[in-house]
């Protein structure tokens, strides 16, 4: 679970090589910090951030940061999003038209449809 104090001190004190990037999961953004170090650009634009993640709602910070929401006092994850269930369940009645098409075997069929169960 990410903290917002620790990462706005990342910010402040490390901002110029991206490490508050890599503590909130967006890597790719701290690999272009990295790469950009030796401009100053990156040091510039974190003392900003810092100064943003400080500023932000808790509340702000958990939903974008700990995928948390915050309601009547309680925090809670959020179950799985409902677009990948969907996309399973969409996968497993194509699987169920490939069987009844003949182009899979049962087995397959049984193996593939389980594998995506056991994933959502």
């Amino acid at each position: 679970m990410r903290n917002k104090l620790v990462a706005a001190i990342l910010a402040f004190f490390a901002g110029w090589c991206g490490l508050h990037k890599f503590y909130l999961g967006e890597n790719f953004a701290g690999i272009l910090y990295l790469l950009f170090f030796w401009s100053g650009i990156p040091a510039f634009i974190a003392f900003f951030e810092g100064l943003g993640l400080l500023l932000m709602a808790d509340e702000v910070f958990e939903a974008k940061f700990n995928n948390r929401q915050h309601i009547g006092g309680y925090s809670y994850t959020p179950p799985r999003s409902l677009e990948t269930t969907k996309d399973k369940a969409a996968a497993i009645a194509e699987l169920k038209n490939l069987y009844d098409m003949g182009a899979i075997t049962a087995e397959e069929y049984e193996a593939k449809r389980r594998k995506l169960l056991d994933s959502i």
